[in-house]
């Protein structure tokens, strides 16, 4: 339920109309869980530590932390930080996502004291670290596979399998009926809390695992800590008392269309109608143009999106929702990073730093992008081009922020019908000055601009 609804339903005994005392008809509202009061403007952003220094190690990554701290990064979340199995390894190095051991560390990266000394620093500079969860299996050679082969699915034959109908021949699955390996495994994902304090986790493949254990986990770590949790998914019932967050797949799939899929703005009318009516008021949302998913199998930012990068970037930044970064988006990562072995991003300056540095220095400051609970309900703003351009308006207490955005190559006249939107604006990334003082307002759009415009507020 939106926060438009819940307003309506407050100023119904000031309206004189009657309203049932019925407990059966009263609104109620689906997020149980308590988001980390910290979470309420962040930003997050993907660490691939095998790729990201020539070392590949803890250590060697901290060197960047000023530098992501400068563009505004709040949650770091570290790739698999786990031990990688070696039988039915994929490539020389293998996946992450291959845990040979869920209570160690990585030796290519470094010591637990090294991740400690890592989390440490980022706490110091008053940022927050996740780490990658991967529970719905583990590799061949992990020695829970030994110890209990019970806590593994198994094929007709009787044998481990990899998990069913996928091709990740180098992992085995999983049995979450069986009561000891659920207690072990949150186990697990306390121990890494109590150990290197970390702040909460991203965790892989989440809806392959039954709410039921998520919501027992995450209650017992919240007794530890308050923890920020990450699903590698897209549904609904993982934000009542399980997980803050959660994929929004669907707007990538969505923005693709809209800019190489050369359907325009009306590619995102569904996931807009869709994110504002059906899901639930204070879910949180991870919106993104590249993750190590997108980026190993499906090309990267620039084939994805095209001339239109830039404004699907700029939409992620302004929607509902978490930014996300993946590790070398800001210094223009034209490339798809091998996956299963040694690939070193290339670190140079590049525009998309300057872009995300102003996206979320407005996210921190404007109370009408913040997150959930706390932010703004995005608001369809028509205009007479809509097959084209893209507008909404988000709004939280003194702060306003009118979003417009060109999805064609076409250069456009636009009419925008801002009849309830009057005030000075300033266009985030030029400074120009917007006074909308009509009903309409005509707005000569370049092909693929977007503008941001951030209204003057009264304090």
């Amino acid at each position: 339920m939106n926060s438009f609804k819940y307003l309506l339903i407050l100023l119904i005994p000031f309206l004189g109309l009657s309203q049932t005392k019925d407990s059966r008809y009263q609104p109620k509202p689906y997020v149980q869980l308590k988001h980390p009061e910290w979470s309420k403007n962040t930003t997050i952003y993907e660490v691939n530590i095998r790729q990201y220094t020539k070392e590949g190690t803890f250590k060697a990554f901290e060197k960047h932390l000023p530098r992501l701290k400068k563009m505004g990064v709040n949650i770091l979340w570290l790739m698999p930080i786990h031990p990688i199995g070696e039988e039915h390894r994929k490539g020389k190095l293998g996946s992450y996502y291959s845990v040979k051991d869920f209570k160690g560390v990585n030796p290519d990266f470094g010591t637990l004291q090294d991740l400690k000394n890592l989390i440490d620093k980022i706490h110091t500079m008053g940022m927050y670290v996740i780490i990658d969860w991967v529970g719905n299996h583990s590799a061949w050679d992990n020695p829970l596979a030994k110890e209990h082969p019970d806590w593994y699915t198994k094929s007709r034959e009787g044998n481990f399998q990899p998990t069913p109908w996928y091709d990740w021949d180098d992992v085995i699955d999983f049995d979450y009926n069986n009561p000891d390996f659920r207690e072990y495994m949150t186990g697990a994902l306390k121990y890494w809390v109590k150990e290197a304090n970390i702040d909460g986790y991203r965790c892989d493949v989440a809806g392959f695992i039954p709410v039921d254990f998520w919501e027992n986990a995450r209650e017992e770590l919240d007794q530890i800590k308050p923890v920020f949790m990450l699903a590698e998914w897209e549904s609904r019932d993982l934000y009542r008392k399980s997980f803050d967050m959660t994929y929004s797949w669907t707007l990538w799939d969505k923005l693709k269309l809209a800019t190489t899929g050369g359907k325009g703005a009306n590619a995102l009318y569904e996931y807009m109608a869709h994110d504002v009516g059906s899901f639930p008021y204070d879910s949180y949302r991870m919106l993104f143009t590249d993750n190590h998913d997108k980026n190993s199998w499906e090309g990267n930012q620039f084939s994805n999106f095209g001339k239109g990068l830039e404004t699907a970037m700029a939409l992620c930044g302004t929607a509902n929702g978490m930014p996300l970064v993946y590790s070398g988006q800001e210094a223009g990562l034209d490339r798809s990073l091998a996956f299963f072995e040694k690939d070193e991003i290339v670190w140079k300056d590049h525009k998309f730093y300057g872009m995300y540095q102003k996206l979320f220095d407005l996210k921190h400051k404007n109370q009408a992008l913040w997150n959930g609970k706390w932010g703004g309900e995005m608001i369809r703003v028509t205009n007479d081009q809509m097959n084209d351009v893209l507008s909404f308006y988000r709004e939280k207490n003194d702060d306003s922020v009118l979003s417009i955005f060109n999805f064609s190559d076409k250069s456009l006249p636009t009419s925008v019908d801002t009849k309830y939107y009057f005030g000075q604006y300033r266009e985030l990334f030029t400074g120009k000055i917007f006074n909308i003082n009509s009903e309409k307002t005509t707005i000569n759009l370049k092909p693929w601009e977007y503008l941001v415009l951030v209204k003057y507020s009264n304090h």
